[in-house]
């Protein structure tokens, strides 16, 4: 097996501790490149992403706190359309500051949960 890299193994990691925690809650998984920023809501009990929203369709930059910011939002709003208020927050092996961190907050503002 070959070596994880730091970023692989701090994925797991946080995949891990949040399944023990979960409880049954959908997860809110974020994914950021250098250009754009994506989160969804996944139903793993389903197997279904139940909402998603992304910087890929908006005009300008995705790569900064404004445009994640914004993905916050829609996210939420995507949640709330869905009938989903609570959720557990899946950074992946992002570190949860800068553009992770501000769409979390946004998302809480929004009316989800987590």
């Amino acid at each position: 097996m070959a070596k994880l890299s730091l970023f692989e193994r701090r994925r797991r990691r946080v995949r891990t501790a949040l399944r023990n925690r979960a409880g049954g809650k959908p997860r809110l998984s974020v994914h950021r490149t250098g250009k754009h920023i994506y989160a969804q809501i996944i139903d793993d009990a389903a197997g279904k992403t139940v909402a998603a929203a992304s910087t890929l369709g908006a005009s300008g930059s995705g790569a900064n706190v404004d445009a994640a910011q914004q993905v916050g939002k829609d996210i939420a709003a995507a949640a709330k359309k869905a009938g989903v208020t609570t959720v557990v927050f899946d950074r992946g092996g992002f570190l949860f500051h800068g553009r992770v961190k501000a769409l979390a907050d946004a998302a809480r503002e929004g009316g989800l949960e987590f």
